[in-house]
């Protein structure tokens, strides 16, 4: 399932409580999509990772209760405890805890409670893991825990991951370097001993390591090298290149003639700079220029910079140049 169909689904099997494991290879935001959700439902959010507990971190530490004179599970501080709290319990990295600590999960899935500790019935459970056939440390989950889940399994989405990098603010050169090879987003050889390729975390990591203001070329190739691989950082390094060739797009979109190379890296580029200029400060002049713009390019780079807008949510329909783009691509829309 694409991560737009993941988040569908999410969204009302929350609102259901009904515990869900998310399948996926690591790296392309399993736990990103699951917290944004809990984000944007105003829920709270707690991130539990199995492989760092033993045992008796989930279920508590049995004591003796002089009073009562009987013995009781002090429940552990990080489980929520309010009763009128909502949110989600996420149980990250589950099939690579040790099989006693999933043992210790049973319970708190099926029943939502383990030892005397029971979930606030505001709060969802969901999980997340990697495939055993990632070649991760996994430990293979039993079927009375396995059945204890919906399961969903996530696959990597460039567009779903370009609109997000639209939105989030992902430097342009990595959407253009992405869009013109976009089999660079995710590359994953679970066969290889890899340090480090190309996720879409890893390619966030990058957006960082170009913002914190490294200069020095070598030393910025061996650390984006650190994050995505060495194929991929000198792919993505050559192509960025073509960044000191694009004309400027502040004059682009205010109208003003500029000289554009229609060479395909370029037009990319030119292309994420024209999206991110016009999400930063979105006027109808510009948005008009850029659809008067489109119509200059190779047809296929016109329909690129079009779906790209609408599905950033310009509003490229109120322009006064829309009916022409619409009569030059009309067989498109048949």
């Amino acid at each position: 399932m694409k991560a737009e169909d993941i988040t569908r689904s999410l969204d009302k099997l929350i609102t259901s409580q009904i515990p869900v494991f998310v399948w996926g290879s690591p790296g392309i935001g399993k736990s990103s999509i699951i917290k944004q959700i809990a984000i944007e439902k105003g829920l709270e959010f707690v991130d539990l990772r199995l492989s760092l507990l033993d045992p008796t971190d989930l279920k508590g530490i049995p004591f003796f209760d002089q009073e009562n004179n009987e013995a009781v599970w002090a429940s552990p501080n990080f489980l929520p405890k309010k009763s009128n709290s909502k949110g989600i319990l996420f149980l990250d990295e589950i099939n690579t805890a040790p099989p006693s600590v999933q043992a210790s999960a049973y319970q708190l899935v099926l029943d939502r409670k383990v030892g005397d500790y029971e979930l606030p019935k505001g709060w969802s459970i969901i999980a997340a893991g990697n495939h055993e056939s990632d070649r991760g440390v996994v430990y293979r989950m039993p079927p009375p825990l396995a059945n204890r889940f919906v399961h969903l399994s996530m696959e990597v989405s460039f567009e779903d991951w370009k609109g997000w990098a639209y939105g989030t603010g992902i430097d342009s050169s990595i959407i253009a370097f992405l869009n013109y090879d976009s089999d660079k987003l995710f590359d994953f050889d679970p066969t290889k001993n890899q340090k480090s390729f190309p996720t879409p975390r890893s390619w966030e990591y990058v957006d960082r390591i170009l913002k914190s203001g490294i200069e020095q070329q070598a030393l910025l190739m061996d650390i984006v090298s650190g994050a995505v691989g060495a194929e991929s950082a000198t792919a993505f390094i050559s192509f960025r290149k073509v960044m000191y060739r694009l004309p400027n797009i502040e004059k682009l979109l205010n109208g003003e003639e500029v000289e554009v190379e229609h060479d395909s890296q370029v037009l990319f580029a030119l292309i994420a700079g024209i999206i991110s200029n016009i999400r930063g400060n979105v006027t109808k002049m510009k948005i008009d220029n850029a659809l008067k713009f489109s119509l200059t390019l190779p047809k296929e780079f016109s329909v690129m910079l079009v779906k790209d807008m609408q599905q950033n949510r310009i509003n490229v329909e109120s322009s006064i140049v829309w009916e022409d783009w619409v009569e030059e691509f009309a067989y498109l829309l048949v």
